[in-house]
């Protein structure tokens, strides 16, 4: 086999197989060795270009392939995972290193993906490794996180199924002559119509995406489960779940205009939660969704420079919002405090901590001379030109004007929340008492490490621009993107955001709260629907079921009498029936859409 068939997700997920078993330095030794041969595999087959087939159940399915924004997503991933390692080595749970392997051999396994069959299984996989390093966190509450985490994600994996098999029967009814072969799922987009049964498989496919992007209703679920793993293992959830389905909408649903609509609600959804949010790790994990709110508004453009801009910000994202959750996993590592009002006045004996987390902080809000501001910025050009030339066409263009003015105003909110109000009140505010000293050296390390790649980034941004899927257009950019009005008007807008920020700082101070949004409907609707309603009629089921057992003639057995010992056993964990409930539900609806559509 030479290396170019060899998918670079099985370099990570044969290390989740051999890690168990190794100890001590070797263990160390192989495991920053995975992600070195997995981005070495990878750019091999970027390189050449190769495709690889495989026969599965009279199928042939693709799992090496490269679509246009793998090079820059595979590089980035294993950046992420050799960071994440270096950070993780006082790790002492045994679970979440092979957790770790899975889940970014699934993430890689999709990005390599070229046809849906295979991208599903990878998919699959990123579940399963994410879940287990969510419970391996071990917080306060981890396993209900990591079960409302995993039925979450069942109910999107079962959309995303029942989504390709309507795909494939509605290729089988046009008279494709190989429906099964699934080639290059970038050509999904082709088939989209509007809304309509001929595109339901579409929406079905793109909804299961959204889920795992994070995007509205299901927005909930990322401040819920990652703030509850790990100090390390949080930095990781950070990198590959919701990334992986950016990078999915990317290739398939590229200039989908509904995307550019839920792209604005995530930008300010993040913003108004980060805001209200005391838990600084929960503040991070809202700011996940408010930046990849900004990657789906790219995606909903769809222009070449919108797609290079969704694709740089998707990298300069992964490593500055990696670099703010090591600095807040270290403060927690250091103290055992999450909540704003539990901390402050750390930058006192944890200077290193603090400047790492105050460069991430200005990357996340493009300050210039960091990488945001030179990723995040792009998307809002292509706002703007796209608008430009839909303006000279005759065309209507009034909703990108729209978007643009919202994408500035939430650069500006995004300053608020990550860029001011987390290096605040963790690291100034008031002088908590705590004097913890800076984490270990390996922690160190890797902020310092990932401080300079946003840095230089920053001010060097063209090795970026280079493995973006659009070279020239992003060539082009380069050479505007430190113009003087681009850097005054952001200069301006951070300026007025810093301001206000103090003057409402009364305001922002928070109290012991925690904020709930759609997940108050599984945190508090469905608990006591199951406890108040579906319970009490369950138990008035069971005594009726006695009634008529002990009304019935008795049987011929031994004792005279029915086997009035068997009993039904009610579920008493809603964390856990619930979404088995659900997963049931979804699929039994499955069937029916497939049997449905069957006779067409």
């Amino acid at each position: 086999m030479q290396m170019t068939d060899f998918p670079p997700a099985l370099v990570l997920l044969s290390g989740a197989l051999l890690l168990p078993f190794l100890k001590g330095k070797l263990r160390w030794v192989v495991a920053f060795a995975l992600p070195v041969l997995a981005l070495a595999d990878a750019w091999q087959i970027i390189t050449e270009g190769a495709d690889s087939y495989i026969p599965f159940l009279g199928m042939q399915l693709n799992p090496v392939h490269v679509h246009a924004p793998t090079p820059v997503f595979a590089t980035v991933f294993a950046i992420m995972v050799a960071g994440g390692l270096l950070f993780s080595m006082n790790q002492k749970t045994e679970h979440e290193l092979p957790a770790v392997c899975v889940y970014a051999g699934g993430a890689l396994g999709v990005l390599f993906a070229g046809d849906l069959v295979t991208m599903f299984i990878f998919w699959e996989v990123m579940t399963l490794g994410s879940t287990v390093i969510i419970w391996s966190g071990r917080q306060a509450d981890s396993e209900g996180s990591g079960l409302r985490y995993f039925g979450l994600h069942a109910v999107g994996g079962v959309l995303l199924l029942m989504g390709i098999v309507i795909v494939v029967q509605q290729r089988i009814a046009s008279g494709d002559p190989d429906p099964l072969a699934f080639r290059h799922f970038e050509s999904m987009v082709s088939l989209w119509s509007s809304f309509g049964w001929d595109s339901a498989g579409m929406w079905l496919v793109m909804l299961g995406m959204l889920v795992n992007a994070g995007a509205p209703p299901f927005s909930a679920w990322v401040p819920d489960a990652y703030p509850e793993g790990s100090s390390s293992g949080t930095v990781f959830l950070s990198a590959f779940t919701t990334k992986t389905a950016v990078f999915t909408l990317m290739v398939a649903f590229a200039g989908v205009e509904p995307l550019i609509y839920l792209g604005l609600w995530m930008a300010l959804y993040g913003i108004v939660y980060a805001i209200l949010e005391n838990d600084m790790r929960r503040i991070l994990a809202y700011s996940i969704i408010n930046q990849v709110g900004f990657m789906l508004v790219g995606i909903g453009v769809g222009t070449k420079l919108a797609i290079d801009g969704a694709s740089a910000h998707a990298f300069a994202h992964i490593i500055y919002k990696a670099l703010l959750l090591m600095s807040a996993g270290s403060v927690l590592a250091a103290t055992g405090k999450r909540k704003c009002t539990e901390l402050g006045g750390l930058y006192r004996t944890m200077p290193i901590t603090m400047w790492c987390g105050i460069i991430g902080a200005l990357a996340i809000s493009s300050f210039p001379l960091t990488s945001g501001f030179t990723t995040k910025s792009m998307i809002a050009q292509s706002v703007t030109e796209q608008a430009a030339l839909l303006a000279d066409a005759g065309l209507s263009h009034n909703h990108l004007i729209v978007t643009w003015f919202i994408l500035e105003a939430a650069s500006a909110g995004v300053f608020l929340h990550a860029g001011i109000k987390f290096p605040w009140f963790v690291f100034f505010q008031k002088d908590s008492g705590l004097r913890p000293p800076d984490p270990p050296w390996n922690m160190r390390a890797a902020m310092i490490g990932f401080a300079a790649i946003c840095i230089f980034l920053g001010v060097f941004p063209g090795p970026l621009y280079q493995i973006l899927p659009y070279q020239a257009e992003a060539a082009e950019y380069a050479k505007v993107v430190y113009g003087v009005g681009h850097v005054l008007i952001m200069l301006s807008l951070l300026l007025f955001s810093g301001l206000a920020f103090f003057v409402l700082l009364p305001m922002l101070k928070r109290t012991e709260t925690i904020t709930l949004d759609f997940d108050w409907i599984w945190r508090r609707f469905i608990p006591h629907f199951w406890r108040d309603v579906l319970l009490p009629l369950l138990q008035g089921l069971d005594r009726a079921q006695k009634a008529v057992l002990e009304w019935l003639p008795s049987s011929a057995s031994d004792d005279g009498n029915l086997p009035a010992q068997v009993r039904r056993r009610l579920p008493g964990n809603w964390a856990v029936s619930v979404p088995v409930f659900v997963i049931v539900l979804m699929l039994l609806t499955y069937l029916v859409v497939y049997f449905w559509l069957l006779p067409a």
